[in-house]
Parts: C-alpha cells; structure tokens; sequence
C-alpha cells in the first residue's frame, strides 16, 4: 500500500528553529508542515502590515528558511506552512529572493483569499457573545479559515514550498494526503481519518510529551531535546505517529489522547472546513517504543460556512510590577496593590491586582503560608496610551511612597487588538495562488 511521510515541525509562530530542520534532514520525509499561526497571531500580522505592507508574516519566516532551505532541497521535501500570516504573497517572494541569493533552485506557491475584510458586515452576529461587529468599533483584520480545496490547486503546481494565510490547522497536512493519494474531497469518512492525523501533528511537540510534562508525575525523556512528530500515512488514512530515533520527548497512548482531545468541543462533529470530522471511533494503538497507530476516525460532509477571526482595536493596556521580599512581604504587597487601585479609581477601565505565585490565577486570597517573596501586578485598560500609563507610573511611585522594601519594578503599556468570529457562506470565498521562482 502506497504510504506517504509527513513531519510536524512547529506548532506556534515562535516555535524552536531546529526541530523543523532534525525532520527534514534525517525524517525521510515527502511533507513538512509548520503551523503558526492562531487567532491572535493573524490579527497582530495585519496591524504590522497596516504600519509597512511589505511585512505581516511571522517574524521568523527568513530565519526558519535560512536554515530550511538548503534541506528541504537536498532531501525532496515538499514545504507547507502558513506563516504567511497576513501577507502570504510577501513572503512567498521574500523566500524566493533568499533562495536565490543562496543560489538554490526552487518554486515558491503563495495561497491567499482567506483575507476577507471586505465581506464583513458590521451587522454580523459574532459567535462569542451574539452581538454585531458594529459594538466592536474600528475592526482591523477579517481571515476566513481556508480548508485543503485552497492548497491542492498549490500541490499540483508542483511548488516545493506553500505558503498560506489562514488556513485550517488540520488542513494543512489532510491537504498532501488528499493530493498524494487522490482522495475524493466528497469522501468524508476519509477525510475525517485524515483530519485526526492533521490534529494529532498539529501541535508539534505536544503529541511528543511537550505539554504532557509535568515533573515527576508524568515525566518525559530528555525534555530539553524534544523531537517532533512524523505521521507515516498509509492510502486508507490509517498512520502511525513517531518521531526521530535519539531525540527527546515520548510518543505513547497518554500523550496521543491528550493531544486527540486538545480543543475539542464536540468530539462527535469536530468542524473544520473541509469535514464534520468524528473523534469518537477513532482507535489508539502502542505499537512499540514511541510508536502509535492510529485509524478509524471519520466523519460527515463539511459545513456551509467558514469561520473568519476579525481583529479589532481594543484599545490599550498599562501594566506595572513590583517586587516585595522577607518577613509580611505579601500583606505588604496586597497594601501595595490596594495603594494604586485607590489612586487609579474612575481613571481606567478593569483595574486588576495580582500578586504573582499566590492569588494571580486562582484568584483566591489566603492560599499562602506568609511566603517570603511577592510581586504584586497591577493591570488596567484605557483607550489612550497616555492613560494606560498612569498604571505603571503608579507602580513605579511606590517605590518612596511604600510600604517598604520594593524593587524590580517594571513598566509597559501595549495596544490591544481583540479577536471575536463570525460565519460566513463558503461560496463568498475564493481562494486565489501566485508562483514565484529562484
């Protein structure tokens, strides 16, 4: 049976480099697939595209492709990625000038109309709370989530390097399956077997351990080398899922049904835009030493809609930070905290006060057993920067105004950029392809 061998070699836009390099070089590989990008990330790309548009894509687009091009060459490893962001066209062209002044021979695909900001209505019902786009104010950014009828127009150009905007997650790697073995794109059962392999690589490390860890209690091999995954697909979807011999991290059951259910809503109709994919037939198999099977996932046609994140200004957040230590340093911090939301009542929206290692993500007080260190954060959001940095000059001011004995005081004020979705009809979008050449 026809097999193919696809590599998960980042899971975020700041994932480590050289990962994505161990695979293409030693893993055998026919795929490579980096994924980085999340709701956020698109939505910040476009601000910095907003500024300057030739940027947009991820920031480490020209440092992973320093390293991953003279790879990907020597070895035949077709590259798939969507840190394209926000301008996959700009990038795509940035890589083929770097592989050309490296004198490397190579066909680079751009994918795009996921962009869709001029499609949104401000009347639109958001799904995170049913309120329209208009309540949001000045909406930045608009990307529909692409699916694989996007990238297999790229992978029959037969371009050795696909970058995408938003596209799908798990349709980034269900895409070289379908075009490798000829998949129907109306056959959803398999697309939905697919689909799980693509969810199971999708995270990079974590299926190999990463967020598995946790000390002692589940501990993983070598944590400072992790290895990312390799899917070895077979043409009726079924895979097994392993990773580099010698690299760190572990691949068994535990961490292959953590990552199965990462993010899961529904695992009867896990949505995506190429399949109603269902989880819950799915069959884990331990193979060997870092080694899973898996198959028996499938699933139903795919919905009507798409989902788009839209980005908007949300205005700005100060921040503030200041260390207390030894005997009462948390009543001292707590007086600390009460001092600034005192003196910055009525002037921003949201005050918050944590003090960091006891109450900051429980939000329960009296946990603590008079701890000898505590930082107190003070946050607050405001829609002028001038007003947002009230917060950490206040913070700052403690240090002669008391309690006594802070330091390490630390100041920032960021733009926000908020994220809410929306639905949108599929036939509104389409997806368009621009090759460039070294």
């Amino acid at each position: 049976m026809q097999k193919i061998r696809i590599g998960g070699g980042a899971g975020f836009s700041g994932d480590r480099l050289e990962p994505a390099v161990l695979l293409a070089r030693e893993g055998k590989l026919d795929y490579l697939v980096l994924e980085c990008l999340a709701e956020r990330t698109i939505a910040l790309a476009q601000q910095r595209k907003l500024q300057d548009p030739s940027t947009g894509f991820d920031p480490l687009l020209e440092r992973r492709m320093e390293s991953l091009l003279p790879v990907i060459k020597e070895h035949g490893v077709r590259l798939i990625s969507n840190f394209g962001a926000a301008n996959p066209v700009a990038a795509a062209r940035k890589i083929a000038e770097l592989a050309k002044r490296k004198g490397i021979s190579i066909t680079v695909a751009a994918v795009f109309g996921d962009d869709v900001l001029e499609q949104i209505d401000p009347a639109m019902p958001t799904m995170e709370t049913g309120r329209p786009l208009s309540d949001y104010g000045d909406i930045i950014s608009a990307n529909a989530y692409l699916g694989i009828d996007a990238l297999l127009p790229a992978l029959e150009s037969g371009a050795e390097v696909i970058v995408t905007g938003r596209v799908a997650d798990p349709s980034l790697f269900l895409a070289p399956m379908v075009h490798a073995f000829g998949w129907s794109v109306g056959d959803y059962a398999t697309l939905g077997q697919g689909t799980v392999i693509g969810h199971l690589l999708e995270c990079g490390a974590q299926i190999c351990g990463g967020y598995f860890m946790d000390g002692d209690r589940k501990a993983v091999p070598d944590p400072a080398r992790l290895g990312f995954p390799i899917a070895e697909v077979a043409a009726d979807g079924s895979a097994t899922i392993s990773k580099i011999a010698g690299t760190g991290g572990r691949i068994d059951l535990r961490t292959a049904k953590e990552q199965l259910l990462y993010e899961v809503v529904d695992p009867h109709a896990y949505l995506t835009p190429d399949v109603a994919a269902d989880f819950t037939t799915v069959h884990l198999q331990a193979d060997d030493t870092d080694i899973v099977s898996v198959y028996g996932g499938t699933g139903v046609e795919r919905p009507d809609t798409l989902k788009a994140s839209v980005g908007y200004r949300a205005g700005y957040r100060g921040e503030g930070e200041i260390s207390y230590a030894g005997p009462g340093a948390e009543s001292r911090a707590r007086l600390a905290g009460e001092i600034v939301a005192e003196r910055l009542q009525g002037e921003l929206d949201h005050v918050r006060v944590d003090i960091v290692g006891v109450d900051s993500v429980h939000l329960a007080a009296g946990q603590s057993t008079d701890p000898r260190e505590a930082r107190v954060r003070v946050s607050g959001s405001a829609t002028t920067r001038e007003i947002a940095a009230r917060v950490g000059e206040e913070v700052e001011a403690l240090y002669t105004n008391g309690p006594w004995g802070g330091g390490g005081a630390r100041k920032t004020v960021t733009q926000m950029v908020g994220i809410v979705s929306v639905l949108l009809d599929r036939k509104r979008i389409h997806p368009s392809l621009e090759i460039f050449r070294a």
